[in-house]
């Protein structure tokens, strides 16, 4: 009981000479306390950026999809539309947008998409026996997230290691095909 009164009455001097010390119980708990705080703080922020990073392929990798089957539908309606003894297949992904072998216009897609994967105008194209173009895919050699589980129509796409085997067209792989690297 004395101890305890004896120390109530210390100086604030003295008070300050013991933290100096033993940080420990003057307030080190504290500062280790902030640091472990930050570091806790700094894993989950970069656990946050990854999960943003990763949500913003798939989102990527779905617009690919969509664009990549309105470059199909494009290439099946101007085959469809094609005159008896004019060319099925376009020449540059520009005959989709206004068909030069129609009178008026005739339009079988909007226009020429952006790669939502690498960003560019740019496309691969596949070309066939006669020159014209069946099938386009991204230019992009990463990894694609999805690997199953495709939508009818797009089955052909399962299992494939980048991107660039993704192929949308008329023939998704035609035989005597070959691979283009321009738009």
């Amino acid at each position: 009981m004395f101890r305890g009164h004896r120390m109530a009455h210390r100086s604030p001097a003295r008070q300050r000479q013991r933290c100096r010390l033993h940080l420990a119980s003057c307030g080190g708990f504290g500062l280790l306390g902030l640091l472990i705080l930050i570091a806790i703080l700094g894993i989950v922020g970069a656990s946050g950026v990854q999960v943003g990073a990763l949500m913003q392929r798939r989102a990527a990798e779905q617009d690919l999809l969509f664009v990549g089957m309105e470059f199909q539908r494009a290439l099946a309606s101007y085959a469809a539309a094609s005159p008896a003894g004019a060319p099925r297949t376009p020449k540059t992904l520009e005959d989709l947008l206004r068909d030069p072998r129609q009178p008026g216009v005739r339009r079988h897609l909007r226009r020429i998409y952006v790669d939502p994967v690498t960003g560019a105008a740019r496309w691969g194209l596949v070309r066939g026996p006669d020159g014209g173009i069946v099938a386009v895919h991204s230019l992009s050699g990463a990894a694609p997230i999805k690997q199953t589980g495709f939508e009818s129509g797009m089955q052909h796409l399962a299992e494939r290691g980048k991107y660039s085997e993704w192929v949308f067209g008329t023939v998704p792989a035609a035989p005597g095909s070959q691979l283009s690297q321009s738009r």
